[in-house]
């Protein structure tokens, strides 16, 4: 099986007409596209040459986002008079292929105020327009991204749900490096004068991004995973028992708040290896996981061996890419965990009884193995 041109096919086999990434075709839950995927899923189609998926989805978010442009408004005008955001005013993070939202009745259990995701495809469109000099693409999108800098300027600081759709009592790094990436990444269009006001704001915030994640979000030398949100004259401050978690990787990779070698990075991924790297196997996402058992996540230790690949330490990220090729099914599927060392077996069970067996395939975990092999091929 070739696993390279596989991710590819599922990839390409499972973006709808309109230009969303289903997360997981098989997996009944998963069947909506999340910004924080697609943009990742975006990005792998870029590095192998499938531009014309990757703008069909930016496209697509573009469109998503100005139908509920308005919410924007909503927001502004709840935050002025002191009131607490409810779902009549933040994007979501997730739709459905069609680019609407969602009808669940659950929205307390799986809540939809994430931010990552509005950060997170403005850096991809950004490396999408690097990689492919689509300036008519950017022109197109600068509505959707001017509407994107103003949601993230008055929410960057509320809490909200991480990564891991989990902690909406919590501000949450990697959250706030996803926005840097996408603010410092519209930045640098300001020759455009489309987005020169745009472009100042974004910049400004960016700066302002960084110096609060190298204030409060250091713990111990190393990067914390949730902060406390600042409140009636308290600064903000690491939650303590959070410990280590392995989207911490998207502080330095890709969003670059922070070098690769910055001393603090080093220190953070050394915790990763030593907590949540099982030896000759695979990432977790961190300690306390109960999701399906808490098994190894395919798309992290691909994000490891992308570090090492850009580190210089090609070996070990050769060896992250050979136990991922192991896990794949017969047919080449990735799925989004593997359950053989499991951190909490007694919670795989109930996990299976109420959404089924563990998403196969993913499409994120097919995305990071593709940039991860580009990344040792580099």
């Amino acid at each position: 099986m070739d696993l390279f041109q596989h991710s590819i096919n599922v990839i390409l086999k499972n973006q709808h007409p309109e230009g969303a990434y289903i997360a997981s075709p098989s997996f009944e839950t998963y069947h909506f596209c999340w910004l924080r995927d697609g943009s990742f899923i975006a990005y792998s189609m870029d590095q192998v040459g499938q531009h014309a998926s990757a703008a069909a989805f930016y496209r697509w978010v573009g469109r998503v986002i100005t139908r509920y442009a308005a919410k924007v408004d909503v927001l502004e005008g709840m935050l002025k008079r002191g009131e607490r955001p409810d779902h009549t005013a933040i994007l979501n993070t997730r739709f459905t292929l069609e680019g609407f939202e969602e009808a669940r009745s659950d929205e307390g259990e799986w809540g939809n105020f994430q931010v990552d995701g509005y950060g997170s495809w403005l850096w991809g469109l950004a490396e999408h327009v690097k990689k492919t000099g689509d300036l008519a693409l950017l022109l197109e999108l600068v509505e959707p991204i001017k509407a994107s800098v103003r949601y993230l300027q008055l929410v960057w600081q509320l809490p909200n749900y991480d990564c891991w759709e989990e902690h909406p009592e919590y501000l949450h790094p990697y959250s706030l490096a996803s926005i840097y990436g996408g603010l410092i990444a519209v930045a640098a269009w300001s020759a455009l004068p489309q987005l020169a006001d745009c472009t100042q704001r974004a910049e400004a915030l960016a700066g302002e991004i960084k110096r609060f994640l190298a204030t409060y979000a250091i713990h111990e030398g190393r990067y914390i995973k949730h902060l406390h949100p600042a409140q009636k004259g308290q600064l903000p401050k690491p939650v303590l028992k959070s410990g280590v978690d392995a989207s911490l990787l998207g502080l330095a990779l890709p969003y670059a708040v922070f070098d690769l070698t910055d001393p603090i990075v080093e220190t953070t991924i050394q915790s990763v290896e030593k907590d949540l790297l099982l030896p000759g196997g695979g990432v977790y996402r961190y300690k306390e996981d109960v999701y399906y058992g808490g098994g190894e996540w395919i798309l992290l230790t691909a994000w490891l061996g992308w570090y090492y690949a850009l580190t210089g330490r090609k070996d070990q990220a050769r060896e992250m890419l050979k136990w991922i090729e192991g896990t794949a099914a017969p047919n080449g599927d990735l799925a989004e965990q593997v359950s053989d060392h499991q951190l909490a077996p007694e919670h795989f069970e109930p996990w299976v009884e109420k959404w089924g067996p563990v998403a196969s395939p993913l499409l994120w975990s097919h995305a990071m193995t593709l940039i991860l092999q580009k990344a040792i091929e580099g």
